[in-house]
């Protein structure tokens, strides 16, 4: 499948897949939509709390580099778990410019760290913040009741909807600790549905710029 780098509208880049017209973010700003779903209705939930995070996608590590970028400044333990099935190529990951857009650039070690660490292995980045990559299936997750917040970023249902079925969302609803938080940038019924049959309650909160609706959803 063809990929490209494209620049979004708040100057941050993303991959387009040309063949599905789908971009691993928001066209109106990858990093407005990272710090809006998951960060400002997500982590900012646990503030000065130690946090277990599990994110279906890794992709680019954007959600994961704001997320250590947050903690260094909200006082926060995290412990980073991101799935991801296709992993990023190094060269991809080397085009794109959240370090720069982030204004990071002391922390562009860490960011780099980040993609060059080892798959299927817990990793320190910091005292405060391990990550660990799970080259997997998002079927094949079988966590129970380890995590507190899930960052649910995977491709749209328009183009994956089993991705966003009701066998996917057990296993999102069993992997979070009791009172745990699922956060993601989609709005549409059917996955409403499919996340209050195996247990969430969900609330429409309003979407990051370009998107009206997201939901997030509790255990």
């Amino acid at each position: 499948m063809k990929r490209e780098i494209i620049q979004t509208q708040d100057g941050s880049t993303t991959i387009h897949l040309e063949e599905w017209n789908e971009s691993y973010h928001s066209k109106h700003g990858a990093i407005q939509e990272a710090k809006h779903v998951f960060i400002k209705n997500g982590l900012s939930l646990f503030k000065n709390k130690t946090v277990s995070i599990l994110e279906i996608g890794f992709g680019t590590g954007l959600n994961a580099f704001i997320s250590f970028l947050e903690a260094q400044k909200m006082n926060q333990i995290i412990d980073y778990v991101g799935v991801e099935a296709y992993p990023v190529a190094p060269e991809e990951i080397l085009s794109m410019n959240y370090v720069d857009e982030l204004e990071a650039q002391d922390q562009l070690a860490i960011f780099e760290k980040m993609h060059h660490s080892d798959w299927n292995e817990k990793n320190d980045l910091s005292q405060d913040f391990s990550l660990t990559k799970r080259k997997q299936f998002f079927q094949d997750i079988d966590d129970v009741a380890q995590f507190d917040l899930i960052y649910f970023d995977a491709f749209g249902y328009r183009v994956q909807p089993e991705l966003w079925s009701t066998a996917i969302f057990q296993k999102m609803y069993d992997a979070l600790k009791e009172n745990g938080v699922l956060v993601t940038y989609a709005a549409r019924g059917v996955v409403k549905r499919s996340m209050i049959e195996v247990g969430f309650k969900v609330e429409k909160l309003e979407g990051p710029p370009g998107k009206r609706e997201m939901f997030r959803a509790f255990k």
